[in-house]
């Protein structure tokens, strides 16, 4: 099948099988490798990126399913040059130990961002807590969102939507 698919702000067209998995269509025909590729079970969240804003599990959407949508990777989240305070939060507070969990995290994190520009520990933690990180015991990834959290520049806040249970 042939799809068509805006990745990072990018549109690509490529020939895909019908069974090909979003993650391995980034990783491997893009070679947007900052998306992870974990547990193909949708258990671990490393491989979370944007699909029309909303995070989704990469290695549970099809290919074919983004045709003609937007996909948000973490190398789409820097403009330019400039990190995303998310990606300087991480930096900042210590939030990537081995880097695994972290792509995913860092997607998860934007989009709570968006949502919530102001977001309490509680609203963190039950953002992220469909992902695994077996380094931490979470502390940093939180500090590191609420760092960003307090470094984002004031903006107006979208309309709190539920996070669609990354299963698509």
């Amino acid at each position: 099948m042939q799809i068509t698919v805006k990745v990072n702000g990018q549109e690509y067209t490529h020939d895909v099988e019908p069974r090909l998995l979003l993650v391995h269509y980034l990783r491997d025909t893009l070679r947007l490798t900052g998306t992870h590729w974990g547990c193909d079970t949708s258990n671990c969240g490393v491989c979370v990126v944007h699909l029309d804003g909303v995070p989704v599990k990469s290695c549970t959407v099809l290919a074919v399913m983004a045709d003609g949508h937007e996909v948000t990777t973490v190398e789409g989240l820097a403009n330019g040059a400039e990190l995303d305070p998310v990606q300087q939060g991480f930096a900042a507070c210590h939030g990537l130990q081995c880097g695994f969990c972290t792509p995913g995290m860092m997607m998860t994190a934007r989009w709570l961002l968006d949502q919530r520009p102001d977001p309490s520990e509680e609203d963190i933690r039950e953002a992220i807590s469909g992902q695994l990180c077996r380094c931490t015991g979470y502390e940093n990834i939180v500090r590191s969102i609420r760092w960003a959290a307090e470094h984002s520049a004031p903006a107006e806040a979208a309309p709190v939507e539920t996070q669609q249970e990354v299963t698509a």
